[in-house]
Formats: C-alpha cells, sequence, structure tokens
C-alpha cells in the first residue's frame, strides 16, 4: 500500500493479533527449551546482566518440570482415589472421639482440627515418611528405605492408628503390586519384611513409577484432608457444600506441609498436636463406634 494512504482498521488489527501470537508461540518455545523470554521491559524479561527478573517465570518453569506426564498422573488419581481399596473411609483418625467430646461441632472447627493433625501432627509426619521413602527409592539407599520404613511405623500414636496406617500400607500394596507391579515395590517387600506405613508404601510407587515427588507429597495430603473432612460431614453432621469449603480452605496448609517436610531430615521429625493423638487413643474404648480410629 502507498505511503500516505491510512490501513483499513481491520489490517490493523489483523497486523498487532499476528504479532501478539507470534511474540507468544516464541515464548511458549522458550520456557519448553528451558530459555527465558527476553522481552525488554517487562517483568518476565531478562535484565541487563543476564539475570531473570521474573517470580512467575520461575515458576512457570518449575511447573514444567514438576508436573507428571499423563501415565504418571493416571496412576496417581487412580492410587489416591477414595475407590481405590485401602478401606480409607472406615478410618477418622480420633475424629469420631472428637465429636462426641464437644472438640467438633461445626465445620469451622473440623477444619482447624484437620489444620493441625495435618500440619503439626500425624499429617506432618507422613509427609517426611513420604519425602524420605522416595528419596531413598529413588537413590537406592537401603539403609535409609529400612529406617524411614521403621521409623514411620514406631511413630504411630495409639495402636488403633498403627493399624490405621499399617492396615492401608499393605492393602496399597496387595492392590498396586497386582495392578501395577514395578520393581521398587518388590524391592521394598524383599528389604522390610515388617508392617509397611501407608506414606512409605505411596511413596516407593510413586518413585518406582516416575511420578515426581512434589505432586504425589501434595495429592498424598490432600488425599488425607479429604478423607478426614470426609469423616467429619458424616459424623457432626455437616453438609456436603460446608465440608468442601473446610477443604478449599486447607489448600495452603497442605503446600506449606509438604514444602516444609521435603526439607525435614528423618532424625528431626515430631508432632505437636496432642489433641489429636489422645483422640486416637480415647477412640480404642470408645462406647459406640462407626469407625475403626
Amino acid at each position: 500500500m502507498a505511503t500516505g494512504v491510512p490501513m483499513p482498521p481491520g489490517k490493523i488489527m489483523t497486523r498487532k493479533k499476528t504479532s501478539r501470537l507470534a511474540t507468544r508461540a516464541t515464548r511458549r518455545q522458550r520456557l519448553a527449551k528451558g530459555r527465558p523470554h527476553a522481552g525488554p521491559g517487562r517483568e518476565g524479561g531478562v535484565a541487563a546482566d543476564g539475570s531473570v527478573g521474573s517470580r512467575q517465570l520461575a515458576a512457570e518453569e518449575r511447573e514444567l518440570v514438576d508436573a507428571p506426564g499423563s501415565p504418571a498422573l493416571f496412576r496417581l488419581m487412580a492410587w489416591l482415589s477414595p475407590a481405590y481399596p485401602v478401606g480409607a473411609f472406615s478410618y477418622s483418625s480420633g475424629i469420631e472421639w472428637a465429636v462426641a467430646a464437644g472438640d467438633i461441632r461445626d465445620a469451622q472447627q473440623l477444619q482447624r482440627w484437620v489444620a493441625v493433625t495435618v500440619g503439626q501432627g500425624g499429617g506432618f509426619c507422613d509427609a517426611v515418611f513420604f519425602s524420605q521413602a522416595y528419596r531413598a527409592t529413588r537413590q537406592d539407599d537401603h539403609a535409609l528405605l529400612r529406617a524411614t520404613a521403621e521409623v514411620a511405623g514406631a511413630f504411630a500414636p495409639s495402636k488403633e492408628r498403627f493399624l490405621e496406617t499399617t492396615g492401608q500400607g499393605r492393602a496399597f500394596l496387595d492392590a498396586t503390586c497386582a495392578a501395577w507391579p514395578c520393581a521398587a515395590l518388590e524391592h521394598l517387600r524383599a528389604l522390610w519384611h515388617g508392617p509397611v506405613a501407608y506414606p512409605v508404601a505411596v511413596a516407593v510407587a510413586s518413585a518406582g513409577h516416575g511420578v515426581p515427588l512434589a505432586p504425589a507429597l501434595n495429592a498424598y495430603l490432600q488425599a488425607m484432608c479429604a478423607n478426614l473432612i470426609s469423616a467429619g460431614i458424616r459424623l457432626v453432621p455437616l453438609g456436603q457444600t460446608s465440608g468442601q469449603r473446610a477443604l478449599a480452605a486447607l489448600e495452603s496448609v497442605v503446600a506449606a506441609t509438604a514444602e516444609r517436610a521435603v526439607r525435614t531430615p528423618l532424625d528431626a521429625v515430631g508432632t505437636a498436636a496432642f489433641r489429636a493423638d489422645l483422640a486416637s487413643m480415647h477412640h480404642e474404648t470408645q462406647y459406640t463406634r462407626l469407625f475403626r480410629s
């Protein structure tokens, strides 16, 4: 078109849109190759000294690294589904006694109880055992895997909690070895002849099937929260929507617990949820019970 002749508005919009699409495509290609976007003057660009200044870009790159592939994601969702035959629905981890004692009367109290249990109690310990067992499997560290399996069973605060974690661990191993067998699970059974705690079993399966640690651990803790919330819904009782609100509020607790657990060595694990531990002990002699813990 000759100089000085105005371009129709439609053409201008087409060129601008094409330019934006090309920029986005280039940025996606750079992310896929592990190179940062070099757009000048933008938060996600590269500074003059070559450093990346965007937190969002770093988060996107981590997401590419940590995100499980389709087969791994499929297996993880199957293993931690309420339909997986480990009997999780029959355990309340002491919530049944807490409801009977008046500690939990509404959705807010249930949410706080689960937050403490997961962030400072048995959930945090499980997360540490999970991360240690995962690393031991990936690194073929027999001593660490044996020590983790032993400590995971010893840390159960009551007889019912011990039966809860080892019963689910045994059921998980049986179902997974039958449907998704792998060398890591057979190695665990050959190495450790005692009862296997649930987080150790899931961690070894995840490592053996190449499921990344971060999504596997977060999914494990989310499943724990969901199961405790489900028990509370049936016991208080609560509506399903109230239960989902409580579960949604625990998202940050799960993320923080997982992040702290992966940095915690096995010899530094510990809990501070005494009321939850006492609840699991009192439940053993509770007169009327619907749950096994």
